[in-house]
């Protein structure tokens, strides 16, 4: 998993409110199990006609946005079923950070497995960085985890909150083969002992 430190860049504007994870990733997408090759169909439903054309006024179709790294949300982003698949799609187009007043318990912890910073914000600060993200490209947003702060173009900076394992595990690129390899030591230890003690096993 990539470490999440500072990332500085464009945040696409979703006011919408209940982005469930059927709209970030449609149902027929998930019968890979491959987290790579997602980003295509992200929001595919409203993304591209049933033809396949792009809907021109989609923001991640917007040119200002299409490298989007940061996604500025409605209320209650990632709720509906627990999909995995979720943060694959978001991740594998590039978006390493949500913003939102809230998130659904599973999708949030999933964005932390995946490399992906959810972080949630007052009502009023999400309309100030809403705001923000609607000045396009070349307004750029910095989302510092070590520091816990996320910093509008204009230089306004926003405190958030974030769990100390879950930012441990971000800052060092960590998921849970990560973290188990940490241990791979005390594991060697325990299955040499292990086996002296009980070798018919």
């Amino acid at each position: 998993m990539d470490k999440f430190t500072t990332l500085t860049g464009v945040a696409a504007p979703m006011p919408l409110v209940n982005i469930d994870t059927d709209m970030i990733i449609p149902k027929q997408f998930l019968k890979t199990i491959q987290r790579s090759g997602l980003g295509k169909n992200l929001f595919d439903e409203m993304r591209y006609t049933q033809d396949g054309a792009e809907i021109a006024d989609f923001v991640l179709n917007q040119p200002a946005y299409r490298k989007a790294e940061i996604i500025v949300a409605g209320d209650n982003f990632g709720c509906g079923s627990s999909r995995e698949h979720a943060p694959w799609a978001l991740l594998d187009f590039g978006i390493r950070c949500v913003i939102s007043t809230s998130f659904a318990d599973i999708f949030f912890n999933n964005c932390f497995k995946n490399g992906i910073l959810p972080i949630v914000m007052p009502q009023e600060v999400v309309e100030v960085l809403m705001e923000d993200a609607k000045k396009g490209e070349n307004a750029r947003m910095t989302v510092d985890l070590e520091a816990q702060t996320v910093t509008t173009s204009d230089g306004q900076s926003f405190g958030f909150e974030v769990d100390p394992f879950r930012k441990h595990c971000l800052l060092n690129g960590l998921d849970d083969i990560g973290l188990t390899l940490e241990k791979v030591a005390s594991i060697d230890t325990f299955e040499a002992k292990a086996n002296l003690l009980r070798p018919w096993v």
